[in-house]
C-alpha cells in the first residue's frame, strides 16, 4: 500500500516527471553523443587517409615526369606522409582512367588506400571495426608549347615587349618570374602568341591578339637546356684562330675545316675582341668557342649549316670573364644550328657563369634566316628584328627577354621535328577528379 501511495504521489510531482522523462531519454542522450564522437573520428580518419592518397597520387605523377616508377615514388611518399595503418595493401594504377568522358592515360596515376578504424559505441553492438576507403588520382597534364622563355625566378618581368615590335611567334611564351607583371606588353606592340604564362601574373593587354591565351600562376618551365656543360670546356683538339695582339683586328679566317671545334681567345679588356666585319660561311658541323673578350659581329653577311657558337672564359681563367657578344644592326645571320653532338639545337650559348647584369642585343636584318636556340641561362637578351627575317624555328631562351624597336619576328617551331626545331613543351602536375 505504501509503494503505491509513493508511485501515485511521484505521478503527480512535476520533479517527479521531470525525473521519469529524463531516465527514459538517456539511453538516447549517450547513444547519440557516441554516435556523434564516433563519427567525427571516422571523418577524421578518412581526411587524414585522403590528405595521404592526394600526396601520394601527385608524388606519382611527379615521377613520371621524371621518368621514374610511379608505385616506387607512391610508397616513398606513404612512409613519409601516411599516419594511419593500412589494412589493406595500397593500390597504384599507371595508366588510369579519369575525366569526363572517361579516358585513359599513361600520364596519370591512382592511388586506392584502406584502413579498419575501431568505433568504441558502433563496435560494442557490431563486435567490429569500420573500413573506411579513399582514392586519388594525379596526372600530369599538357600546358602549352613554347618558344620564349624567360628563367628569372625573382619578381623582376620576365618577358618585355615594347616599343612598335610586332611578334607572330607560332607558340607561346613563358616566364618563371614570380612578380605580379612577370610578363608585360606595351607601346605600340603587337603580340600574337598563345599561351602566354607565368608563374606570376600576366596581366592583359591591348597588344595582344585577339584569343591570345593568358596563364598566370602556372607553374614554372624547366630549363630547357639544363643538360648542356655547365662550364663549357673546349676539346683539346680545338683549332685555335689567332688574332692581331696589337688591337681590335678582323680575323682572317682562311680555309676551315668541315665536323672541327675552333677557339677563339680574348682579352678581358677588350682589346683583343673576336670581330667579324667580313662576309664569312662556315663549313658543316662546326663549334666555335669564344673564350674571353666579345664576339663582334659587325655589317658581314654570316652563314653557316650546323654551326654554334659558344661564348665562355679564356684559357685556365675558372669562371673569369665571358665571353659575350654584340651584333651589328647591318649584320645578316644565315644560321642553322647543329642537328647533333653536345650543342645540337643552339646557335649561341653563353657559359652561364657569366656576371650578373650582362646583356645581349639581337639586331637581326631582313634576308636573314635563322633556326635553332639563343640560350642566355644567366644573361638578358634584347631582339630587335626588321622585317623579311626568315624563321623557321628561333628559340630564345635568357634570364630576361625584351622585344623592342621596330622588332619583327614570324616564327614557326612546330611540337615536333627535328633537334633544335620544335618548341618545347609545357606540363603540369594536378589532382584530377
Amino acid at each position: 500500500m505504501n509503494v503505491s501511495k509513493r508511485l501515485r504521489s511521484i505521478l503527480k510531482s512535476d520533479r517527479g516527471n521531470v525525473m521519469i522523462v529524463a531516465a527514459a531519454c538517456m539511453p538516447i542522450v549517450i547513444g547519440a553523443a557516441a554516435i556523434g564522437v564516433d563519427s567525427i573520428q571516422l571523418t577524421l580518419a578518412k581526411r587524414e587517409l585522403q590528405r595521404a592518397a592526394d600526396s601520394a597520387a601527385l608524388a606519382g605523377a611527379y615521377a613520371i615526369v621524371q621518368s621514374k616508377t610511379p608505385a616506387d615514388a607512391v610508397d616513398r611518399d606513404l612512409t613519409l606522409n601516411n599516419r594511419i595503418t593500412l589494412s589493406t595493401t595500397r593500390t597504384v594504377e599507371n595508366p588510369t582512367t579519369w575525366g569526363s568522358p572517361s579516358r585513359s592515360d599513361t600520364h596519370a596515376v591512382r592511388v586506392a588506400l584502406t584502413a579498419s578504424r575501431s568505433t568504441p559505441f558502433w563496435g560494442y553492438f557490431s563486435h567490429s571495426s569500420t573500413t573506411v576507403s579513399v582514392e586519388a588520382k594525379a596526372a600530369y597534364v599538357y600546358l602549352g608549347e613554347f618558344c620564349m622563355v624567360s628563367l628569372t625566378n625573382d619578381t623582376s618581368t620576365g618577358v618585355t615587349f615594347q616599343g612598335n615590335t610586332t611578334m607572330n611567334l607560332g607558340c607561346g611564351v613563358e616566364s618563371n618570374s614570380k612578380g605580379t607583371t612577370a610578363v608585360s606588353a606595351g607601346g605600340s606592340s603587337s603580340v600574337t602568341a598563345s599561351p602566354i604564362a607565368a608563374v606570376g601574373g600576366v596581366p592583359s593587354s591591348g597588344s595582344y591578339a585577339s584569343g591570345t591565351t593568358l596563364l598566370p600562376y602556372s607553374p614554372p618551365l624547366s630549363d630547357p637546356f639544363s643538360y648542356l656543360p655547365r662550364t663549357p670546356t673546349p676539346p683539346s683538339d680545338c683549332v685555335r684562330l689567332n688574332l692581331n695582339p696589337q688591337g681590335n683586328q678582323s680575323i682572317s679566317w682562311g680555309t676551315l675545316g668541315a665536323s672541327r671545334s675552333y677557339c677563339i681567345v680574348g682579352s678581358t679588356n677588350g682589346n683583343n675582341d673576336a670581330k667579324i666585319q667580313t662576309n664569312v660561311t662556315f663549313p658543316d658541323n662546326v663549334t666555335v668557342y669564344v673564350q674571353g673578350g666579345t664576339l663582334d659581329i659587325g655589317p658581314a653577311t654570316v652563314s653557316g649549316t650546323h654551326v654554334s657558337f659558344v661564348l665562355t672564359t679564356p684559357p685556365n681563367n675558372g669562371s673569369g670573364s665571358v665571353a659575350t657578344m654584340s651584333m651589328n644592326a647591318n649584320a645578316v645571320l644565315n644560321l642553322t644550328a647543329q642537328d647533333t653532338g653536345t650543342y645540337a639545337g643552339v646557335l649561341f650559348y653563353q657559359d652561364p657563369r657569366v656576371t650578373s647584369g650582362s646583356t645581349t642585343t639581337i639586331n637581326g636584318n631582313s634576308g636573314a634566316t635563322l633556326k635553332g636556340a639563343f640560350y642566355f641561362p644567366n644573361g638578358d637578351l634584347t631582339f630587335n628584328g626588321n622585317a623579311g627575317m626568315t624563321i623557321t624555328c628561333l628559340q630564345l631562351v635568357a634570364l630576361h627577354l625584351s622585344f623592342s624597336g621596330n622588332s619583327t619576328i614570324t616564327n614557326s617551331c612546330p611540337s615536333t621535328g627535328t633537334t633544335g626545331a620544335k618548341s618545347f613543351a609545357g606540363y603540369f602536375v594536378k589532382l584530377v577528379a
